[in-house]
């Protein structure tokens, strides 16, 4: 139950949106790993799901709601909170797709300037076209991403709300090739990081007052983890032989 111990009042050092940026692109490459519209949209989540962390957004009958408006002191999630204050209510399916637009840019920005990845820019074609590749810097922040959920994946201990929320965004997401996997390997990592979020309560496999996750929390994860399903769509099946 030390889950529910977890700061209430402001958002990690880390966000949620940028472990997950980090998973998805290539160290050496900087380029992107995987479905782009499927990580706008883990990492739209991932900045609700830390609002929700902090205490100050919930889910009440099928939207997303401000519960304290009081900012975070992180300017990507105080952003989101503003306009969900300021704003109707809206279904969580509503929320990352308006949230999705223009957050990977941010999220990269601010990433640069703290030196953890480097913006290289291979402006092709006479300066028409530009492209952008993010080699990492400082390895350390993605290091102690990839531990936290290697050590989930391994059964090794209960994770934390934090890392229960991340595994259920990567798995909602299709990331799991990200993490180093091929073939058999990716499914059985689906199915872990799904057993977790049940174990959490997410999915409804474990009632939310078995769950060592906050209600609360819980609640929008589980939101949020079924809305972006339902935007991805079906996965694509492996092809038949003959």
């Amino acid at each position: 139950m030390a889950a529910r111990g977890e700061a209430r009042t402001a958002v990690s050092s880390v966000a949620l949106a940028e472990e997950l940026l980090l998973l998805a692109y290539d160290n050496e490459s900087g380029k992107a790993i995987g479905s782009r519209i499927g990580l706008d949209l883990g990492m739209a989540a991932a900045v609700l799901v830390d609002l929700a962390l902090a205490g100050r957004i919930a889910y009440s009958d099928g939207t997303i709601i401000a519960t304290d408006p009081k900012p975070t002191g992180e300017p990507i999630a105080d952003d989101v909170l503003a306009r969900i204050a300021a704003d109707t209510p809206h279904t969580p399916a509503s929320w990352v797709q308006r949230l999705r637009h223009g957050l990977r840019a941010r999220v990269l920005a601010d990433l640069c300037a703290r030196g953890v990845i480097c913006d290289v820019d291979e402006t092709a074609m006479d300066g028409y076209v530009h492209l952008h590749r993010y080699p990492t810097i400082d390895a350390s922040v993605e290091t102690e991403v990839r531990e936290r959920l290697g050590k989930a994946l391994t059964g090794e201990g209960v994770p934390a709300e934090r890392t229960a929320a991340l595994a259920t965004l990567v798995a909602a997401v299709r990331m799991e090739p990200t993490l180093g996997l091929s073939g058999p390997e990716i499914q059985e990592a689906h199915s872990q990081l799904e057993k977790i979020g049940g174990g959490a309560g997410f999915t409804g496999s474990v009632g939310l007052e078995e769950s060592t996750i906050r209600p609360s929390v819980a609640l929008v994860i589980a939101a949020l983890a079924k809305a972006i399903d339902q935007a991805l769509g079906a996965p694509r099946q492996a092809p038949q032989p003959g």
